[in-house]
C-alpha cells in the first residue's frame, strides 16, 4: 500500500467554478519513494471544499516533460 505526499501545488482557476491542479507528489512504498506531476481537473462545492473529475500521471523525467509542453503549446 502507498502513501501520497503533495510536494507543491499550482491552481489555474476557470469557469465560474473550476480548477486545474498541476501538483508534484511523492509515492510512498516499502519499496521507496517515486515523484511524479499529477494533473487533475476540478470544481468547488457550495461550500468551497474542493471535488476532482480526472487526473493524469506524468513521470518524473524532464525530457518527456518537456516534451509534454511542447506539444500543449502548440495546440
Amino acid at each position: 500500500m502507498a502513501e501520497f505526499e503533495t510536494v507543491k501545488t499550482e491552481i489555474v482557476e476557470f469557469g465560474r467554478n473550476n480548477f486545474i491542479e498541476v501538483a508534484r507528489k511523492k509515492a510512498i512504498t516499502t519499496d521507496g519513494e517515486k515523484e511524479f506531476i499529477s494533473v487533475s481537473r476540478g470544481y468547488y462545492m457550495d461550500d468551497n471544499s474542493k471535488r476532482w473529475k480526472s487526473s493524469i500521471t506524468l513521470p518524473d523525467d524532464s525530457d518527456k516533460r518537456e516534451k509534454i509542453a511542447e506539444w500543449i503549446k502548440k495546440l
